[in-house]
């Protein structure tokens, strides 16, 4: 089963405070009704209480750039997600001591990594085509992982440091191959239901 990963330009907000138990991290890892541009090829919009099954179901890791060793679990009760009007929020205590947790700590507090995003599978999803480009609505996903990431795979935010055309054909090779398969995967649903 091949995940989504999602990017989503939302800044942690900077409760990353050291205490006798670690150090406190909450963010968001998605948020609601904003639709973003899928490589030129669609938007996409998270509906509310999209998560509300996942959360307490899945297993969910908290990963750097969707990789590596968990920071945190939900399975082990260090990683806490919860649904609010925003988005899908995240809460985890790390522990000082850990070596993944130092690499990225400081980096935190500066700013520097202040991007989330999310892996999932989308469970039920609706499509409208009616205007120029096809937009995708989420209603109802599995999560795999959040993660606090260096590039999400979109950044609405920072399209300004660069030139629309050069961000927009960086984002379709980057962008291609999930694209295509987002596509099949659409076809592949109006011929299950059709048939």
């Amino acid at each position: 089963m091949d995940f989504e990963a999602r990017g989503k330009h939302v800044r942690l907000p900077a409760e990353v405070r050291a205490g006798e138990d670690g150090i406190l991290v909450e963010g968001y890892a998605a948020v609601f009704n904003q639709e973003t541009d899928i490589g030129g090829f669609f938007r996409e919009r998270i509906e509310p209480g999209a998560f509300s099954e996942a959360i307490g179901r899945d297993d969910v890791v908290f990963l750097i750039n969707h990789d590596g060793l968990p920071l945190a679990r939900t399975r082990s009760g260090t990683l806490t997600l919860s649904e609010d009007d925003k988005g899908l929020k995240i809460s985890t205590r790390l522990e000082e001591g850990d070596p993944d947790v130092a690499r990225i700590v400081g980096k935190m507090r500066r700013g520097d990594l202040d991007k989330m995003s999310f892996a999932f599978w989308p469970e039920v999803q609706e499509w409208d085509d009616s205007g120029d480009m096809p937009v995708r609505t989420i209603k109802k996903a599995s999560l795999h992982d959040v993660s606090i990431v260096t590039t999400p795979a979109y950044d609405g935010t920072e399209i300004g440091l660069r030139s629309l055309e050069g961000f927009r054909k960086q984002q379709a090779q980057r962008n291609f191959s999930a694209a295509r398969m987002r596509l099949r995967m659409k076809r592949d649903l109006a011929l299950r239901e059709r048939g």
